[in-house]
């Protein structure tokens, strides 16, 4: 057998399936629904369409639309489960398919920063709630009753005095033709049946039996596939290449330099384009080819921290928010506190390395793959290709990670240009080795915090970040300070802290940036509430009362007093470290506490993590438990493993076995709480990371008295 028809894909489903077939057999209903993603045919090939996300054929079966990415955090899960609540309809009963790019149709569709549901619940609800409405007032006018006596329950329209009952679909070309209630009444929350109830994820059979289409499973008739030679100091030119080995490999079939604009720069490579990804990945190797790197900077990690510390010590930077006035406050403290903290650049390191199949077709372009945002690569793909938006059709596949990596776009762009150049569709395919050193990349951070109190109050505070900018990268003004600044600090504290200052030191280097999962907060956070940590101590106080002390907001202190009930706080018994953190992160607000100790050779082991989000209205319970495990488990290899180097300009690590993850014996028992309250929604997939690190560290702290200011630091050796 070759090689390219032992597919991991294959291998999962033929034997998921025998065996599942000797057991349960239930698993035949989830492929099934994987065979409508397969397909990707238009969302009203379904039936007759309600609205862009509601399409019920005459049989009685409904679709829901996903018009968000499914790479993990449960999308796939919440949107169906909140269209489903409103029209009354049993969630395992229906089909569930992504949408395709259409902002026309979906509005944004950018799955980042934690919006889905903050960002789409209410008009979601309101949607689904006018679709029930519409099929009562269908019911009702068939009958010859008021609508007052109809109601929906299970997928029918019910007549309460009769007891008479019609399916959905034997009144949805009725429906279909009344315009959309102004005003419908949605359900209370204490009405819910599907709604904040732990319901099993639709996504998980799929993903168990192999049938869950990834980008990287897509294929089409006649599709090559192409890997290109990337100049690996991030930019340059191909100053000249021979082909003449490359083309001699079998299954090769051309050879050719792409060109492509990655932010400001010409991002310049080789492709090489054959019948497998094998013959690909074979032809790339034998591929030689000579750089042209003059002209750019070849930086090193150590001198990357040095010139930011040079900058912090002698640059005040540029304003971004300042209350009070710190400075003379501290310029008359003899014992003031003035400390540096790092954080490290990182790799976004998803499973599934970058992919992407595209079909130039002349005046049509399709695209399928792991896309966190299909109406930007709509958007994007039209404008640099020339072809008419509505001639630019982006599918959606399952994501194995994304972390924001995927919402960039080079990517699908760099798979249309070589499929224009070759007339076909292909599939680019990146390695591990090139999605780790090519980035973006996670900036790395710098702070100085300088702080003091007296008589156990905080006098004064004053932040200074420098690192790079994303916002610089994507083209905002340069004499404009980061925005994202004061991303993970609670606002709360500044209704407490008479005078403190926050200001960002702009800071280039050639290394490309972009978003990472919880992006500012994830460094803000450890500088942030590791100095409220070291002001507790300076203050004499306990380090979770100092909390409460100065975040007054009435969320924060039930906040607080949860972490605190659950974790045992107050119950700590000797050689055992505490340490307490509470960020705010895409309008949710999490507190952690880390409980450490020494293992039988004296090293620091984590012995739980409790955590507690107020994330407001929320859909499913286990699915917010999930995000904020996974979310402290990412900030455990980033505080305590992860960090991308850079060598004479040229990325060192390259793969996971320098790059590695958190192991399953490394994880920490971890306990997640959510408030309840009818509060709006607020984020859920990052706003669990950015509080893990600050937790850690000072509860490092309170067990022996060490202060770690740099990540990652390696636990083994505290």
């Amino acid at each position: 057998m070759e090689p390219k028809d032992i597919s991991r894909r294959k291998f999962i489903r033929a034997t998921g399936l025998s065996a599942t077939a000797l057991t349960l057999g239930f698993y035949f209903a989830g492929e099934s629904k994987a065979s409508t993603i397969i397909k990707g045919e238009d969302a009203e090939s379904y039936g007759v369409s309600l609205n862009s996300w509601i399409h019920i054929d005459t049989s009685g079966k409904v679709t829901i639309v996903s018009h968000r990415a499914e790479m993990g955090q449960g999308a796939y899960q919440a949107i169906p489960q909140m269209i489903a609540e409103e029209l009354e309809v049993n969630l395992d009963e229906v089909n569930i398919i992504f949408g395709k790019g259409d902002t026309v149709k979906y509005g944004s569709q950018v799955t980042g920063g934690s919006s889905t549901v903050r960002g789409t619940y209410k008009n979601l609800l309101k949607l689904s709630a006018s679709a029930r409405q519409m099929l009562i007032t269908a019911a009702a006018a068939k009958w010859g009753v008021p609508v007052t006596e109809c109601f929906a329950q299970g997928g029918h329209v019910v007549h309460r005095p009769s007891g008479k009952k019609m399916h959905y679909g034997e009144l949805v070309v009725d429906a279909s033709k009344l315009e959309a209630p102004k005003n419908v009444q949605l359900k209370k929350v204490e009405d819910y049946t599907l709604i904040r109830k732990p319901l099993p994820r639709q996504d998980t059979p799929l993903k168990t039996n192999g049938t869950a289409v990834f980008g990287i499973d897509k294929t089409l008739p006649g599709m090559l596939y192409a890997m290109v030679e990337r100049n690996p100091r991030l930019r340059g030119k191909v100053k000249s290449f021979d082909d003449t080995a490359a083309l001699k490999v079998p299954g090769v079939k051309k050879v050719f330099k792409v060109t492509m604009k990655v932010f400001n720069t010409d991002r310049e490579g080789v492709a090489v384009v054959a019948e497998s990804t094998w013959a690909a990945m074979q032809g790339r190797k034998a591929l030689k080819v000579v750089w042209d790197d003059s002209g750019f900077e070849y930086v090193n990690t150590e001198e990357i921290y040095k010139k930011m510390k040079a900058e912090l010590q002698s640059k005040e930077g540029l304003s971004a928010k300042k209350q009070g006035n710190p400075d003379p406050v501290l310029a008359q403290q003899k014992n003031k506190l003035d400390v540096i903290y790092e954080t490290p650049y990182e790799a976004h390191a998803c499973m599934e390395p970058l992919n992407c199949v595209a079909h130039h077709k002349g005046d049509a372009i399709e695209i399928w793959g792991p896309i966190q945002a299909p109406d930007w690569v709509q958007g994007d793909i039209s404008e640099k290709m020339g072809v008419k938006k509505e001639n630019v059709v982006v599918n959606m596949t399952f994501l194995g990670g994304g972390f924001g990596r995927k919402a960039f776009l080079d990517y699908t762009h760099e798979a249309c240009l070589i499929s224009k150049e070759i007339g076909a569709p292909v599939q680019v395919i990146w390695t591990r080795e090139d999605d780790m050193t090519q980035g973006p990349f996670r900036p790395g951070v710098s702070y100085r915090a300088e702080g003091a109190v007296n008589n156990g109050e905080i006098s004064a505070i004053k932040f200074r970040l420098c690192g790079q900018n994303i916002g610089h990268w994507m083209g905002s003004k340069k004499d404009v300070p980061n925005d994202s600044v004061l991303e993970g600090f609670q606002p709360s504290y500044f209704d407490s802290i008479k005078n403190i200052s926050f200001s960002d030191i702009p800071f280039e280097t050639p290394i490309p940036i972009m978003w990472w999962r919880s992006v500012y907060a994830s460094t803000n956070g450890f500088a942030y509430e590791s100095f409220m940590d070291e002001l507790a101590v300076a203050a004499g106080k306990d380090p979770l009362a100092f909390r409460k002390q100065y975040l007054k907001n009435e969320r924060c202190q039930k906040l607080l007093d949860k972490v605190e009930q659950v974790s045992g706080w107050k119950t700590k018994k000797p050689k055992q470290g505490y340490g307490v953190a509470i960020t705010e992160c895409f309008n949710s607000s999490v507190a952690q506490v880390v409980k450490v100790s020494k293992d039988a050779t004296g090293k620091i082991k984590i012995d739980k993590v409790w955590a507690v989000i107020d994330c407001g209205w929320y859909v499913n319970p286990d699915t917010v438990r999930a995000q904020v495990e996974g979310s402290i488990i990412m900030a455990l290899g980033a505080a305590t493993i992860h960090e991308i180097h850079f060598k004479d300009g040229l990325t060192v690590e390259k793969n996971f076995n320098t790059y590695r993850m958190p192991r399953i014996n490394e994880i920490p028992a971890i306990e997640v709480h959510i408030m309840d309250n009818n509060e709006d929604a607020g984020g859920v997939g990052e706003p669990g990371l950015p509080p893990f690190t600050p937790a850690l560290t000072n509860a490092i702290y309170d067990l022996t008295g060490k202060r770690i200011r740099k990540l990652p630091f390696d636990l083994s050796k505290v």
